[in-house]
């Protein structure tokens, strides 16, 4: 009876082994010629390496395996390219192959998966929306129209100047002046109500868009969020859609106001990217630019975060 029972086992020991090795032999077919590099760990790769990766590290790395050197973070595979000639390959000869830039989970989730111009991948889309930032929302012109760029700076001035004598955090009024001018020419407002809120908002984006996050090299941990990350960008982007929703309506309802009283103001860069959001204002355009795109709240409010 023993004897009967223990026959099938080297046959299913044989049958396992011949599985693995199959699946180890369609894994090495089908893995891709990647340049030299060092031997990882099992999924974490090279993540071991990390504090080492350095401009240092980098260097003697490229000493030991040539000018294209393999890295594999997690699942996430790099290349290094430390040789001139390969250099300008990849930077200049075969540019519109390399020129999308990478973003991680972070970068997709906040930009409305990359619904702006810096994170955009290369391509019509990224044409247009180039052409819109630089003809309409910073051309030299419109730069120039900025009156809250004139005004800051006069109200920075004139601190410093009552502070003769005395010791100026010139620094923080630097700073000061730039959020300053920063909120007044994208929002238009003319006093800062709301912007403390706004500067929180932008500070909690910019540690998201640095801060590391294990998903980015092993994604399969997304269901877990080990990190807490996934609240975190859920609550940042909330908090910004709520935000900037109420003064794109506000917007909107000026816009159709001066449409009614015919009456001509200065614009912010809420205005500018508005123009080719409402539809209405498309209709009577014979501009090629106008009518080359249709934007949506999304692209604008990535625009606004990004720029």
């Amino acid at each position: 009876m023993e004897s009967s029972l223990q026959q099938p086992l080297p046959m299913i020991l044989f049958f396992v082994l011949s599985l693995l090795f199959l699946l180890g032999l369609f894994v090495r077919l089908r893995r891709k010629p990647y340049p030299p590099g060092p031997k990882g760990l099992p999924v974490v790769g090279n993540m071991n390496m990390m504090d080492q990766l350095s401009h240092r590290g980098l260097a003697k790395l490229a000493k030991e395996y040539g000018g294209l050197v393999h890295l594999r973070l997690g699942f996430l595979h790099m290349v290094v390219v430390s040789n001139p000639e390969m250099a300008r390959q990849v930077l200049q000869v075969q540019d519109n192959i390399f020129s999308n830039r990478p973003a991680n989970m972070a970068i997709r989730y906040l930009t409305y998966d990359r619904a702006d111009m810096a994170f955009a991948h290369y391509g019509p889309f990224w044409r247009q929306m180039r052409k819109i930032c630089v003809m309409k929302v910073f051309s030299r012109k419109r730069a120039e129209s900025w009156s809250s760029v004139r005004d800051e700076v006069d109200s920075i001035v004139r601190a410093v100047a009552a502070k003769a004598g005395s010791p100026v955090n010139l620094g923080g009024l630097v700073f000061q002046l730039t959020m300053n001018v920063t909120y007044r020419a994208a929002f238009g407002s003319d006093i800062c109500e709301g912007q403390e809120k706004f500067v929180a908002i932008l500070q909690e984006f910019s540690k998201l868009f640095g801060a590391f996050n294990l998903v980015d090299f092993i994604p399969w941990l997304n269901w877990f969020d080990p990190q807490g990350f996934n609240k975190r960008l859920a609550r940042a982007r909330r908090s910004l859609d709520v935000f900037i929703d109420k003064i794109i309506d506000a917007h909107l309802a000026k816009r159709k106001n001066k449409k009614s009283d015919n009456t001509e103001e200065d614009n912010d860069m809420v205005d500018d990217l508005l123009a080719f959001y409402d539809e209405e204002a498309k209709k009577g355009e014979s501009d090629d630019l106008q009518g080359s795109i249709k934007m949506t709240r999304d692209n604008i409010k990535a625009i606004i975060m990004v720029c």
